[in-house]
């Protein structure tokens, strides 16, 4: 153990070369930022001292220093220097995560007082993981038929709905006991990253079964609503909500908590404690102020002010949720054309003045760049739908498809901005 109940380690040096192409680091100052090696990973040089002079209570110290700028720069400071001669910071860290990193904890007791979502669901799990996508995930249904005695639909990428066999003996990992809940009835389920990567928003909504990969690598899912009995597809739903956490909401608000949604006065249900946090998940005031948590595990949410936010949240995230189903008829209020007959061939993919080229002669036209290059997790959907799609013909509701993600985008930057305004007063 380096710290901990053993306390092996007396001092700890972490000298942080950066350089990561992944986290695509650039310098405080914004120059470019390079890697000491020809790979894609930061790079650190670790120091750990054990003298065995040091007391077994007391905690030994880290000391933490950054070195951005080029490769070259980075060899010569390197060379240069010692570990003497470095003003080393020392770390403030502690239990349970013991970070070797500089963190910023401001607001860190404010949001460890908010709602856990890990604990609010009572079950959750990552998305299927098919070991051997090229055979058993298809655009086309026939392709798995060919294969199956039957095809399921699922949530492959954002906006992005794919076929596969669910089957425990086929894939890698069906997660099936999670994912059947989708297939024995009605279901909506909240996928989230576990450690956000801080690009554009991180959670989306899904009604059936979704993918390992739906939004980043390791997405995990957590439906509404548990079906118990799996041979009984005419049984009773009931709320995958931890009922100690609904009964404390529910006092708060000063409403009535119901199993399912009813027209009734001083109630809620479950789709309301979901609409509610999912628009919170898609504040970028929220994942501003408490990126540095965001990073480390799941989201946490605050409790419901009063019964007026959280019906205005509560209305916002369900028109989110709506929209990002494709299921609000606002979806179908296109932004953009599609005016040039032609092959529809999916080619070499050029975004230029709003128009969306997917070969030399054919666009879309009126596509906003912030539906072009907006983010959900670790994807551009706008443009990552298109890119899957390369050398595939486009079909007439591939078309009027692709014109509602535009929309669904666009609607979103709009609706996040009215979540912000909210999220303010909390």
């Amino acid at each position: 153990m380096i710290f901990g109940e053993h306390n092996s380690f007396d001092v700890v040096y972490i000298l942080n070369l950066h350089g990561s192409s992944r986290k695509e680091e650039v310098c405080p100052n914004g120059l470019l930022d390079q890697n000491v090696f020809d790979i894609m990973q930061g790079v650190s040089i670790n120091i750990f001292v054990k003298t065995g002079k040091k007391k077994s209570n007391v905690l030994g110290k880290v000391f933490h220093y950054d070195l951005w700028g080029s490769r070259n720069y980075k060899y010569d400071f390197l060379s240069r220097n010692s570990l003497k001669t470095l003003n080393w910071e020392i770390l403030e860290y502690k239990n349970p995560n013991y970070f070797f990193v500089k963190k910023n904890n401001d607001n860190a007791d404010i949001f460890e007082s908010y709602l856990d979502l890990k604990l609010l669901f009572v079950e959750n799990s990552m998305g299927i993981a098919t070991g051997r996508d090229s055979e058993l995930v298809s655009m086309e249904e026939n392709d798995i038929l060919g294969k199956f005695s039957s095809s399921n639909k699922f949530y492959y990428r954002p906006f992005d709905i794919r076929h596969t066999i669910f089957d425990n003996n086929v894939l890698q990992r069906a997660r099936f006991k999670l994912m059947n809940n989708y297939i024995l009835g009605k279901n909506i389920g909240l996928n989230i990253v576990r450690q956000s990567k801080l690009k554009g928003t991180e959670a989306l909504i899904s009604d059936n079964i979704t993918n390992r990969d739906f939004i980043t690598n390791h997405t995990y899912n957590f439906p509404l609503y548990l079906y118990h009995n799996t041979f009984d597809q005419s049984q009773k739903r009931t709320p995958n909500l931890n009922q100690e956490i609904v009964t404390q909401i529910a006092e708060k608000l000063n409403l009535t908590f119901t199993n399912e949604k009813e027209e009734y006065n001083n109630t809620f249900a479950p789709i309301d404690i979901l609409d509610y946090t999912y628009a919170v998940l898609h504040s970028p005031n929220y994942r501003e102020k408490y990126k540095e948590f965001l990073k480390i595990d799941f989201p946490r949410v605050p409790y419901p002010k009063d019964q007026e936010t959280f019906w205005k949240l509560v209305d916002l995230g369900g028109s989110l949720r709506k929209i990002h189903l494709l299921e609000s008829s606002i979806v179908e209020q296109y932004l953009t054309t599609y005016p040039t007959d032609g092959s529809n061939i999916v080619d070499k993919i050029v975004y230029e003045d709003g128009k969306v080229f997917i070969n030399p002669t054919q666009h879309f036209s009126g596509v906003p760049q912030v539906a072009w290059e907006f983010y959900i997790g670790g994807y551009q959907p706008a443009q990552k739908w298109l890119k899957d799609r390369k050398g595939r013909k486009l079909e007439f509701d591939d078309i009027l498809y692709y014109q509602k993600i535009i929309v669904a985008l666009s609607e979103t930057d709009r609706l996040m901005k009215e979540i912000d305004k909210i999220i303010l007063q909390i």
